[in-house]
C-alpha cells in the first residue's frame, strides 16, 4: 500500500511539472522583467526601506505592517525547503540543479513584484466581510467570471500543498536518524507528530496575528544563526568553493548530467526552486495580501525580496555546504534533511548537527504556522469563512500523517500541488499585467525615489 502511495505521488509531482509549467514560471518571470524594464531590480533600496518601516500606514486596511507581511511569507519559504529541499535536489540533478534554482530565484524577483501588486489591489472580502488577498481573491474581482474555475482550481489545490506534512516529515527524521538514532523505540514516529502538533496548535489558534508575530520574533535570528553556521563551514573550506561554483555552472548544461540530462537538471532545478521560494505559485501572496496598505506596489516591492533572500542567499549556502562535504553521490540511507545534517557533522561535529536541529525546528515550525493561515485561507474561500476554524484541526491531523510516512510521499504531494497552484497563478499575472505596469508609473510618479 505505501509502495503504491509513493508511486502515485511521484506520477503525479512529475506530469504537474512537465515542460509546460517550467516554461510558464521561467518565460513568465522573463517576461515581466522585460516588460517592466526590470523596474523591480532597479527598486530594491526602496524595497528595503519599506520594510524597515519607513513607510508604514498603520491605518489603512488589512491585518499585518509590511514587515509582518514580509516575515510571515519568508516563515513560510524561509525553512526546510532550503534545508532538506536542497539536498533533494543536489542528489536528484547534481550540482547543476542548483543553477536552475538560481534562475527560478532571479526570474522569482519579477513574477513576486507582480503578483504581490495584485495581491493588494484585488483584495476581496470573505463570506465574513474580512479583506483577504490571494490569486483565488484576483480572479474573483479582476478576472471574467468564465474564469473564476481557476480560482476554485487555486483553492482546491492549495490545500494539499500548504498542508504541514513536508516540514513534520523532515523535523522527525532529523530527530531520529542524526540527533537520537536509536530512537526507533525511544521515539516512534508518532509520539513526535504529537509533540509538534500540540506546538503548532498552540499558536495557530492564536490566528494570523500572533502567527505574524512568532514569525518577526523568531526568524530574524533562525536565519542568522543558520547563516553563520555555513559561512563557518565555507570560511574554512574556502579554498574548495571556486571549484564547487564551477561545478554548478558547468553541470547546469551538461546534457550528461544526473538527473535525466539537460532538460531532467531543469525540470528539478526549477521545481525545487519554485518550492523553496514559492515565485509564481501564489500562496505568499495571501500574506502580502493581508498587508495594512492600499499601496499595492509598495507590498509588491517588499514582496520581490523574498527569492534573493531566500532562494539567493540561503539556498547557495546550504548547496555549496552539501557539495563540500561531497557524500551527495552516495547518500545511501541519507535523504534532505540527514544528507544537510549529516554535512555539518562532517566539519563541525555534533555541536553542528544540535544547532542545526534547533534551527531546524523553530524554522520548520514557524513555516508550519504560515501555511496554516495559507491554507486556511483557501479552506474559507472554498466553504465560507464561518466553517474556516474546522480547518483547524484538518491541519494538525496532517501533522502526525506527515510524521509518519516517507519523505518520497510528502515531497512529490506537496511539490505536485504547487505546481497546480502556479498554473492559475501565472495565468492571471500574466492578464493582468498592464495593470500593474499602469500602477507602478503612477506610484513612481506621485513618490519618486
Amino acid at each position: 500500500m505505501l509502495g503504491q502511495l509513493e508511486q502515485m505521488s511521484v506520477a503525479f509531482a512529475d506530469f504537474v511539472w512537465g515542460l509546460p509549467l517550467i516554461i510558464l514560471l521561467l518565460g513568465g518571470g522573463l517576461f515581466f522583467a522585460l516588460y517592466s524594464r526590470f523596474l523591480p531590480y532597479r527598486h530594491f533600496g526602496h524595497a528595503i526601506g519599506i520594510v524597515l518601516g519607513k513607510h508604514d500606514t498603520p491605518d489603512q486596511p488589512g491585518q499585518l505592517s509590511h514587515a509582518q507581511a514580509l516575515a510571515t511569507a519568508l516563515s513560510g519559504t524561509l525553512g526546510l525547503g532550503n534545508i532538506s529541499g536542497v539536498a533533494l535536489a543536489i542528489v536528484a540533478g547534481g550540482p547543476g540543479a542548483v543553477f536552475w534554482m538560481w534562475m527560478s530565484a532571479l526570474a522569482g524577483i519579477a513574477t513576486k513584484f507582480f503578483t504581490c501588486s495584485l495581491g493588494v489591489m484585488y483584495r476581496g472580502e470573505d463570506s465574513l466581510g474580512e479583506i483577504r488577498g490571494g490569486p483565488m481573491y484576483i480572479i474573483r474581482e479582476a478576472l471574467p467570471k468564465r474564469l473564476y474555475p481557476l480560482a476554485i482550481l487555486f483553492s482546491a489545490a492549495g490545500l494539499i500543498g500548504t498542508l504541514p506534512m513536508f516540514q513534520a516529515n523532515q523535523l522527525t527524521a532529523l530527530i531520529r536518524g542524526t540527533l537520537v538514532p536509536n530512537s526507533l523505540s525511544i521515539m516512534p514516529s508518532v509520539v513526535i507528530g504529537l509533540v509538534l502538533t500540540a506546538i503548532v496548535g498552540s499558536v495557530i489558534f492564536g490566528g494570523v496575528s500572533r502567527v505574524a508575530k512568532v514569525a518577526v520574533a523568531l526568524l530574524p535570528l533562525m536565519v542568522l544563526i543558520y547563516l553563520a553556521m555555513t559561512f563557518y563551514m565555507i570560511a574554512i573550506n574556502f579554498e574548495a568553493v571556486p571549484a564547487i561554483l564551477a561545478s554548478i555552472v558547468h553541470d547546469a548544461f551538461n546534457p550528461k548530467a544526473v538527473g535525466g540530462g539537460l532538460l531532467g537538471v531543469i525540470l528539478i532545478g526549477v521545481s525545487r526552486g519554485v518550492f523553496s521560494n514559492e515565485a509564481g505559485v501564489g500562496s505568499e501572496v495571501m500574506a502580502h495580501g493581508a498587508a495594512k496598505t492600499n499601496e499595492p506596489i509598495r507590498e509588491g516591492l517588499v514582496g520581490m525580496i523574498g527569492p534573493v533572500a531566500d532562494t539567493l542567499i540561503v539556498c547557495t549556502c546550504t548547496a555549496i555546504v552539501i557539495l563540500l562535504a561531497g557524500n551527495w553521490q552516495s547518500p545511501g540511507d541519507l535523504s534532505g534533511i540527514t544528507l544537510t545534517a549529516n554535512a555539518f557533522e562532517a566539519h563541525m561535529g555534533t555541536a553542528g548537527v544540535i544547532l542545526l536541529a534547533f534551527v531546524t525546528l523553530v524554522l520548520s515550525t514557524t513555516t508550519m504556522f504560515t501555511t496554516w493561515f495559507y491554507g486556511a485561507t483557501c479552506f474559507g474561500f472554498l466553504f465560507g469563512a464561518e466553517v474556516q476554524h474546522y480547518y483547524r484541526w484538518i491541519f494538525l491531523a496532517t501533522v502526525i500523517f506527515g510524521a509518519t510516512v516517507s519523505i518520497d510521499v510528502v515531497f512529490n504531494l506537496i511539490s505536485g500541488a504547487y505546481g497546480l497552484m502556479a498554473f492559475p497563478t501565472m495565468i492571471a499575472t500574466l492578464m493582468l499585467a498592464g495593470r500593474v505596469k499602469a500602477a507602478a508609473a503612477d506610484y513612481f510618479h506621485r513618490h519618486p525615489y
